[in-house]
């Protein structure tokens, strides 16, 4: 059982059924029937979890020769992959089919973009060119959207400035472990940034860029008249704190100040969400 439930990187599939639930609440002010918030969530978590599982089959032969995930299942010699197929394909079919009939198709055309984004773009691009992190925050930011389509059938301004916010938060937290891992995946020869540039300046530089992008993207809810002056604030305030840790990060480009990142960015998103909702819904 525990095995089965690591196959779908049950933090990562939670985050995504959270932040999808976020952008439903924000799309309907808190007013939305509860059939429709237990579809939404529970097609898009199944989704979520398949793409898991098959992301697991893909890379087996890649966390076999990292010591963070050799002991995953399909490594270890725990689990087959072709059980590890099957479940994924189901789970995914499943959540598809969920979406469409329970929710209404955008949601689910929005929910196979996020699938064959992870699965078939991300998952083979990571063995190419360290590009892979940037589109592959593409189908980890489009759950939000997914949710605020579950309300409208449609991707107002609303669900782009979500879509938006949790792009950018993505890269300085995913750089942040690509340095701290950097021995890691150097050995499994995947050309993330800091194995190609390790003297660590250039992923310093593009940490910078996209904490001081998502600075103001976080306000843009504020400026469109979907939250106001508490989440105005309190979004930046976080966006201060989280630039200002991606700055001493590039000061220092030590592992304790990517860890703060990293760190730092796993309290950011949940922070400035619970703002942005209770500002919006009270």
């Amino acid at each position: 059982m525990a095995d089965l439930v690591e196959l779908t990187k049950p933090r990562i599939t939670l985050m995504v059924v959270v932040t999808a639930g976020i952008g439903l609440l924000l799309a309907s002010g808190g007013q939305v029937p509860m059939e429709l918030v237990l579809h939404t969530l529970i097609g898009t978590g199944l989704v979520a979890a398949g793409s898991a599982a098959l992301n697991h089959v893909l890379e087996r032969d890649i966390d076999a020769l990292m010591r963070r995930t050799a002991d995953r299942p399909l490594p270890a010699g725990r689990m087959s992959p072709d059980l590890a197929l099957t479940i994924g394909v189901g789970l995914a079919v499943v959540g598809l089919v969920e979406l469409a009939l329970g929710v209404n198709l955008t949601t689910a055309l929005l929910g196979a973009a996020a699938l064959a984004g992870y699965v078939f773009v991300y998952t083979p691009l990571k063995k190419i060119s360290p590009l892979a992190t940037v589109v592959g925050a593409v189908p980890g930011a489009i759950p939000p959207m997914m949710g605020w389509a579950a309300v409208t059938e449609s991707l107002e301004p609303g669900a782009w400035v979500l879509f938006a916010i949790l792009f950018l938060w993505q890269l300085p937290h995913f750089l942040a472990i690509a340095w701290m891992c950097r021995e890691d995946y150097a050995r499994a020869g995947l050309p993330m940034l800091p194995v190609i540039q390790p003297d660590g300046r250039s992923t310093a530089r593009q940490m910078v860029l996209y904490g001081a992008a998502l600075l103001p993207v976080s306000l843009l809810p504020s400026m469109l008249g979907l939250t106001g002056s508490t989440y105005f604030l309190g979004a930046m305030g976080l966006g201060l704190f989280f630039l200002a840790v991606c700055i001493a990060f590039a000061v220092s480009l030590s592992a304790l100040a990517a860890r703060r990142v990293l760190l730092t960015s796993v309290l950011y998103l949940p922070a400035v969400l619970v703002v942005m909702v209770l500002d919006r819904v009270a």
